[in-house]
């Protein structure tokens, strides 16, 4: 991708950054010189390399689903004392899409 040093000043403009000439040039370089990277990357070929989430191959433990704390209702009685509606032990709350 080919950039000119008046886009480097359009993209400052609307990023509402003031630049002076030599960091407006400074900045091209840069730019350029990651652009290049990104050329550079887009040549490997990958068509037969395998898509992965991650490095290493490794998976997570998993765990059975099950309620870890015990059944408190004098607690949750007294959390939900001030709660302006409560029905079999949960909160209800208002509708709020249609």
């Amino acid at each position: 991708m080919e950039l000119s040093t008046e886009d480097v000043r359009r993209i400052a403009h609307l990023a509402r950054i003031e630049l002076g000439d030599a960091e407006t040039d400074a900045l091209h370089e840069t730019l350029m010189s990651i652009f290049g990277l990104i050329d550079d990357l887009s040549r490997v070929d990958t068509a037969r390399i395998v898509p992965m989430a991650h490095t290493q191959p490794i998976t997570l433990p998993l765990r059975e689903d099950v309620v870890t704390e015990p059944d408190d209702t004098e607690h949750r009685d007294y959390y939900q004392s001030a709660a302006p509606a409560v029905e079999n032990g949960l909160f209800l709350v208002p509708k709020v899409i249609e």
